[in-house]
């Protein structure tokens, strides 16, 4: 029997109709194509204005503006020992915080251990950056809104200074860098890593006086108010009288100390046409470490030589060298060897902090920040047999060139301006709070940013 019905098993053919060599599309699919694409430009046109309504979207960078109740400090050589300890002390007292470093003496691997103690957005930055470069530093200034500046950055050994005053102190060609990933720092990480090449042979003088002048130019071209300068005792040469008091004649006798001295007087003539409030804090020799055992010192290995002897005395002890060389036996001290006034870093930080607080429009403050205490190197090197636990070899060398036989403070003008005294004044537990860090961190803070010439 024949059918005549539709064979409604057949699907219906979604291919155009044939009418006399001609396609027609099938209406009903041309409708729903067209309706799809009303559909997505309508959500695009919605996320579009959702996100312009967002207050993060296509805002500018919190380091870039001025907010009330926020002072955003500039720390020059933020990644350094001391600029490092600042840095973590201004952020836990609440400022914002941008590090300019070009790391040829400090640690990318601080600037870590700040960004995870302060994650949140908008607290630090970190900038790669000569201050030996003008139109860097001004760029730098352009795009970020200071309120302060605490300038740390220096070479700052005062027998490399003596060895050659015109050393080279950066790798020549610029260091070959290896930027660590993303994964190096934790996810909603607050540091900005701002690359910026450039060729230089900074030397000695030029890396402590003409970059003070450098960073000088651009706060004024800028307008930003406030310098906080790390200066030093070596500015005072060898005093005949001690203490040493703000008024001590400076006469330095060594290329650091005159290289500092240099910029001071440039800052001095700035000030006497400017509102800046400026404190100039001339410290002594500087020990320990956070309390806390989270930032320490790590001096490359080629600077040993050349650093502290508290790292040359941990350096004998954890058997780096094979021993502790004192040079200088012949002074006229009680014992012989020189006498220094050694200050906590926590405590040096403190007075920073304070001076910060207290800087005062068109005023110049300068303070000596002590403890009012000398001690020999002997003494030193007893408390730090104490402090490690090792008996620790020494030798007794000739005198080093461009030391001085002995210099320690008279604090009471900051005692009294600043409301700032000493509290870590227990030489044998400052080593040990250092030792400490030192034991823990056998490589150093490990940096993840390699430098190589």
């Amino acid at each position: 029997m024949l059918n005549f019905g539709r064979n409604r098993a057949q699907p219906r053919s979604n291919r155009p109709l044939s009418l006399g060599g001609m396609d027609y599309s099938d209406p009903k699919r041309k409708n729903n194509v067209v309706g799809k694409i009303l559909l997505a430009a309508t959500l695009t046109a919605l996320c579009i204005i959702m996100l312009k309504q967002s207050p993060t979207f296509n805002s500018p960078s919190p380091f870039s503006l001025h907010e009330e109740g926020v002072t955003h400090v500039l720390v020059t050589g933020g990644a350094g020992y001391i600029g490092s300890h600042a840095a973590m002390r201004l952020l836990k007292d609440g400022y914002r915080v941008t590090i300019v470093d070009n790391l040829s003496r400090g640690n990318i691997g601080a600037v870590k251990v700040l960004q995870e103690l302060f994650p949140e957005p908008g607290r630090l930055q970190f900038i790669y950056a000569d201050l030996g470069d003008p139109k860097t530093v001004n760029i730098i200034f352009q795009q970020n809104a200071f309120d302060a500046v605490m300038h740390f950055a220096a070479v700052a050994y005062v027998g490399e200074s003596t060895m050659n005053p015109l050393k080279n102190n950066l790798c020549f060609p610029p260091p070959k860098l290896t930027i660590p990933s993303a994964a190096a720092f934790p996810t909603g990480s607050a540091v900005s890593i701002t690359i910026t090449t450039t060729v230089s042979s900074l030397r000695y003088y030029h890396n402590i006086t003409s970059n003070t002048l450098v960073v000088l130019e651009a706060m004024a071209a800028n307008d930003v108010k406030t310098l906080i300068y790390s200066s030093t005792c070596a500015t005072y040469g060898e005093p005949e009288k001690m203490p040493i008091t703000e008024v001590t004649p400076q006469e330095p006798i060594n290329p650091y100390g005159k290289a500092k001295k240099m910029a001071e007087d440039i800052i001095l003539d700035f000030s006497k046409n400017s509102d800046m409030a400026i404190m100039i804090l001339r410290y002594f020799n500087v020990i320990g470490s956070d309390p806390d055992g989270r930032l320490g010192e790590a001096p490359r290995p080629e600077l040993r030589e050349h650093g502290r002897i508290s790292g040359a005395c941990f350096d004998a002890a954890r058997g780096i060298t094979p021993g502790l060389k004192v040079k200088g036996t012949d002074y006229k001290t009680h014992d012989g060897t020189c006498i220094r006034d050694y200050i906590d870093v926590t405590d040096l930080v403190d007075a920073h902090v304070k001076a910060l607080e207290k800087a005062t429009p068109a005023k110049v403050g300068i303070y000596n920040v002590g403890t009012g205490k000398g001690r020999s190197v002997k003494d030193f090197v007893k408390a730090c047999k104490k402090a490690t636990g090792v008996d620790i070899k020494v030798e007794y060398l000739p005198r080093r060139p461009g030391d001085y036989a002995e210099v320690y403070s008279d604090p009471s003008k900051i005692n009294r301006e600043l409301n700032w005294t000493a509290q870590y004044t227990d030489l044998q537990k400052s080593l040990q709070t250092a030792w400490r860090w030192q034991k823990s961190h056998q490589n150093g803070y490990g940096s993840p940013l390699v430098m190589a010439s």
